[in-house]
């Protein structure tokens, strides 16, 4: 299933009980997603002798925030790449974005995507393959919004927000990486297996993954295919079903 492989230039580092910050490097620099924590990333990059230029902030929990601060301290240069509409809640953003915006970040086109649902400004990150790009397949850095086997609890959206965020990851492809802020696989297949006990795919899907974690290893990133056959939340065709999926997964203590 390739769950260990990792995407050139972009390295996961767990942090707290399930976090996984992502740093994305190139040449000599690097950009950290969603830094939780700002001590382990410090001596991360300084390890490799790095620069921090950016930090990219999905939304505004602390649990995605509560680093930046610090990592300001030390490299004051760095942008903070935050939601226009989160100005008071990430205050200390440097680069103020909308949805659908096109930046460009250490060199590379990164596409802004709107995907609020589990908050009212969420957004997520592609950065694009294509013959101008580092990246043979497609990356998606999605926050709180899709995880493996799942999608993010709707603290400030509504189902029909999630149904319309989750569509537009639709003209990804298949080889897309998905790169999501907590290591929640195999719980979410847990309650699937649970849910769909004949559904093959995702029981094949559990039993790799329980293996893997059993010895040490992240599932993540998966890819856009893999969530595609194997997440009820992106197989739901209607908003109601998506309701009932997000209602049953919230009370679930399986």
């Amino acid at each position: 299933m390739g769950h260990a492989c990792q995407s050139d230039g972009i390295e996961p580092l767990p942090v707290l009980e399930d976090n996984i910050v992502w740093i994305w490097t190139r040449g000599k620099e690097a950009v950290v997603v969603d830094p939780s924590v700002a001590e382990p990333v410090a001596e991360w990059i300084e390890e490799r002798q790095l620069i921090l230029r950016a930090v990219l902030q999905t939304h505004h929990h602390a649990d995605h925030i509560g680093g930046t601060p610090d990592l300001l301290r030390q490299w004051p240069t760095a942008a903070v790449i935050a939601a226009s509409a989160d100005r008071t809640r990430i205050p200390f953003q440097t680069v103020s974005i909308e949805p659908e915006m096109q930046l460009e970040v250490l060199g590379q086109p990164v596409t802004v995507i709107d995907v609020k649902a589990h908050t009212r400004a969420h957004l997520a990150f592609v950065l694009p393959q294509g013959s101008s790009t580092d990246h043979p397949t497609p990356v998606l850095f999605c926050g709180d919004t899709l995880f493996g086997a799942g999608c993010g609890r709707l603290m400030e959206g509504s189902p029909e927000d999630m149904h319309l965020a989750l569509q537009r990851f639709e003209n990804l492809p298949d080889e897309t990486l998905v790169h999501c802020a907590h290591e929640y696989t195999e719980a979410n297949l847990r309650w699937a297996h649970a849910l769909r006990p004949d559904d093959q795919a995702i029981a094949e899907r559990l039993s790799s993954v329980s293996e893997l974690r059993r010895r040490g290893g992240l599932s993540l990133p998966s890819t856009m295919g893999e969530e595609r056959r194997t997440n009820l939340f992106l197989r739901a065709c209607s908003v109601e079903e998506l309701r009932d999926l997000r209602l049953h997964k919230d009370s679930w203590r399986g």
